[in-house]
């Protein structure tokens, strides 16, 4: 009995390393500048850049996106659609970043609100994909959406991607953003690139806003 029970742990860590592992490529874990990227990048134009932000002229993009509540659930939801929770049963790579728009009070101190209702979490997908070929998810509170371009202020950062470091590098962004005269839209964006085995020092972080025209 006491063996049984010992393989049944051991197989349930099996499992629980190889979802943190497969979660770790999904982002991408790129350590270093000159490492490529595994996966492919929306791609942007620089249009200005400062030593705070830059700005950046994105197309449309296609993505999948849910709203479920709870980063956690968030991301679970999307990488079961892209591991083959969809109608064609396909396994999807994905793009990066994962960003989230996150609802934030940018007064002091800069605060997440405790409600996640808001907040919208998105995986972008290969760009061979449109939205009639993509396949639909099988999770009705996962949608495929097209993300209109627009010109977007990007501030980068490095270290870990906790809610602290993204609301303190947003209100950085801001400020800048306030003290130039530039107007933008709420909510910030978070833009994630990287897995959670790649070490906090080597991570591609960004705080973002739209722009607005």
């Amino acid at each position: 009995m006491r063996n049984q029970k010992n393989c049944n742990l051991l197989s349930l860590l099996c499992r629980f390393l190889s979802l943190m592992i497969k979660v770790s490529v999904v982002l991408g874990a790129v350590v270093g500048g000159n490492a490529a990227m595994a996966y492919e990048e929306a791609p942007f134009k620089i249009l200005e850049t400062n030593e705070i932000y830059e700005l950046r002229e994105y197309g449309d993009r296609l993505a999948v996106e849910t709203s479920t509540a709870g980063q956690n659930a968030a991301f679970r939801a999307l990488f079961n659609y892209i591991s083959g929770a969809n109608t064609g049963d396909q396994k999807i790579d994905m793009t990066t970043p994962v960003t989230q728009s996150v609802k934030i009070d940018m007064t002091a101190p800069v605060t997440q609100q405790t409600n996640q209702a808001g907040s919208v979490m998105q995986f972008y997908l290969p760009s061979h994909y449109t939205f009639d070929t993509a396949p639909q998810p099988k999770n009705s509170e996962v949608r495929l959406t097209v993300i209109n371009g627009g010109i977007f202020a990007v501030r980068k950062y490095s270290g870990r991607s906790t809610d602290a470091n993204f609301e303190r590098n947003s209100k950085i962004l801001q400020d800048a953003l306030d003290r130039n005269g530039i107007e933008y839209i709420l909510p910030a964006i978070k833009a994630t690139y990287n897995g959670p085995f790649t070490p906090f020092f080597a991570r591609r972080n960004e705080a973002m806003f739209r722009i607005k025209k």
